[in-house]
């Protein structure tokens, strides 16, 4: 069966219509010359679905879907109940595009209610918009969102603030005037000195990640009372995961929170899709980019759901708009708002203990291989940076083989920490595959 209708004499006849009289397709692109074009486009025949089926198979299996991983760096391999991919699978939210017109259903955007509100509640903070694509453009967009409540264009970020979403920053900015700040860290956490040194009525924001980049766990309330007595704000970037038994955002008393949702129920794929999401206190919901979507009643009392604040610049004027996101990971929120729905308060805190415990584990089992050096400085939650005396990249490639996926080398972004690994344990990793990992390093190390 052929899928293009039309037959040599419609194919002529339009060529003709639009001027090429020969009706030869060939002269449709007479304009270009002869040695920029196509030779063949080298197109198969058609192949039945039971064949295209074995075909998508055998590529897809190329993929190594069955390690056991230790590698997080901003994005974990935690559990996801059965019942995420089953509600999530409903016809009913197939629909990808964002949902921000004036027809979106009322289970769509109550839908997105509660995720806002699940997000709240984690965060402690006062509101959630309706997401973001990622943890780097969210956290790219409070940092925009900083500017334009203060007036001001200096952004610090401190060392521990992952060097992805660093990166991130600088390529989303640059063809903007922001200054920009970064600040090492001392023994694994922030320097506070150093970011003394920079704070001053300049500053927009300073920008801290808790845990940070290297798992270590801080307490950043001294800095925000710091900033906030010169008028900056403080953006905290989170693992959500972590909020299930540490010191929330607003516990410290920050101002916008962001963070990666990945591990609230969306598995890892190889890039993505991911999910941003974003809190804030009350008083700057109207400079945070995105939606919001409010609960009301109608005028006969019925509860509803409703878009409440929409910045963009096709609702207001240009020079008021937030940042334009018209489409966003409208899925992935979904999803995570079943995972944090299906586990609940107690569960989250349950995994969040689980992850701390087993990386703890993790630790005494890799400290006791001859020459491996946990870094033991600070508290962590269940990540951790572990030195090797051979080169993590060699090493990892050994451990791939044997199924496991080692760590994340962090040579590839600190050029002082060659032999550096980071190590990330979730609540999945169980006593026997940390033992199997652990034997597998010292093999690879000595054998």
């Amino acid at each position: 069966m052929s899928y293009i209708p039309h037959t040599p004499v419609d194919k002529r006849d339009m060529l003709k219509a639009i001027g090429i009289e020969t009706g030869v397709m060939d002269d449709l692109f007479r304009c270009i010359p002869k040695d920029l074009r196509a030779s063949s486009f080298d197109l198969p025949d058609g192949k039945s679905e039971m064949e295209v089926e074995n075909y998508l198979r055998g590529l897809a299996s190329k993929n190594a879907t069955d390690m056991v991983t230790f590698v997080g760096g901003g994005f974990y391999d935690h559990y996801i109940p059965a019942a995420v991919d089953a509600l999530v699978s409903r016809s009913e939210f197939y629909t990808a595009y964002t949902p921000y017109q004036p027809e979106a259903s009322q289970g769509t955007l109550q839908a997105i209610y509660e995720y806002q509100s699940c997000i709240s509640r984690l965060t402690e903070m006062d509101v959630a918009n309706a997401s973001l694509y990622d943890g780097g453009t969210a956290l790219y967009e409070a940092a925009m969102m900083a500017i334009r409540i203060t007036g001001r264009n200096k952004i610090i970020m401190d060392g521990g603030v992952s060097p992805i979403y660093r990166k991130m920053m600088y390529c989303y900015t640059s063809n903007l005037s922001i200054e920009f700040v970064e600040t090492p860290l001392v023994h694994g956490h922030s320097y506070r000195d150093e970011i003394d040194k920079y704070l001053d009525d300049k500053t927009a924001a300073v920008i801290l990640q808790n845990p940070n980049f290297f798992g270590a766990i801080d307490d950043h309330s001294d800095i925000t009372e710091k900033c906030h007595k010169v008028g900056a704000l403080v953006i905290e970037s989170v693992y959500p995961i972590s909020l299930g038994i540490l010191k929330t955002p607003r516990e410290m008393d920050a101002d916008i929170v962001t963070g990666e949702g990945q591990s609230l129920g969306i598995p890892l794929s190889f890039g993505g899709p991911y999910l941003g999401f974003m809190a804030t206190k009350k008083e700057y919901v109207r400079k945070m980019p995105g939606r919001v979507v409010g609960a009301t009643v109608d005028d006969k009392g019925r509860r509803g759901f409703v878009l409440t604040l929409q910045a963009r610049e096709q609702h207001i004027r240009r020079e008021k708009a937030t940042s334009n996101i018209c489409s966003n990971e409208a899925l992935c929120a979904l999803r995570s708002l079943i995972y944090m729905s299906l586990v609940g308060k107690e569960g989250l805190k349950q995994v969040a203990e689980l992850c701390m415990d087993k990386a703890e584990y993790a630790k005494q089992r890799l400290e006791g291989i001859k020459d491996v050096e946990v870094k033991r400085s600070w508290p962590t939650f269940n990540e951790f940076v572990i030195k090797i005396p051979k080169d993590p990249n060699e090493v990892i490639g050994k451990l791939i083989d044997k199924g496991i996926a080692a760590g994340f080398p962090l040579g590839r972004y600190y050029e002082d920490m060659q032999n550096y690994m980071l190590i990330a344990v979730t609540e999945k990793r169980t006593k026997q595959q940390i033992a199997i990992f652990a034997d597998a390093l010292e093999a690879a190390l000595w054998s």
